[in-house]
């Protein structure tokens, strides 16, 4: 089991961060990541968050830099430090009691509620994203950089 203190969650904002160089944050977060992956941390996303990812690099990168991405996440997955959690039937229910309980945070995608349910499960409380809501929720979770 990977102590706490070692486990990082990225989402689509963060993944976006690294890979795309015109994002205002592609400097900074690209460090943070290099430095995350020289001190053997694991990392964690989910299969909704590569595909918002993968959407979204795909409309505003050139076809080679997006599919480059996807070929490294794949062999990345294959590693010992990049976990790919699936949203399965039990965390998709998870996900909408968490929307009815977050009614009054409509912007709050249904992709980043089902982020919060595994790491919830997986006990990971930092997260690389620029989405304040992942404060606001008060589930305890620590925006990193």
């Amino acid at each position: 089991m990977v102590n706490k203190a070692c486990k990082l969650f990225i989402d689509t904002w963060g993944w976006l961060c690294i890979w795309d160089n015109h994002q205002k944050r592609h400097e900074e977060v690209s460090d943070y990541y290099n430095s995350i992956l020289k001190g053997k941390h694991v990392i964690f996303t989910t299969d909704f968050v590569l595909d918002e990812t993968f959407t979204l690099l795909f409309k505003r990168l050139p076809y080679e830099n997006a599919i480059e991405f996807v070929e490294i996440i794949s062999e990345s997955k294959k590693g010992l430090y990049l976990n790919v959690e699936k949203i399965d039937d039990e965390r998709f229910e998870k996900s909408i009691s968490l929307r009815k309980k977050y009614n009054d945070k409509p912007d709050i995608s249904f992709t980043d509620l089902t982020s919060m349910v595994i790491m919830k499960e997986l006990e990971i409380n930092k997260i690389l994203t620029g989405d304040a809501h992942f404060h606001h929720v008060g589930l305890g979770f620590q925006i990193v950089p």
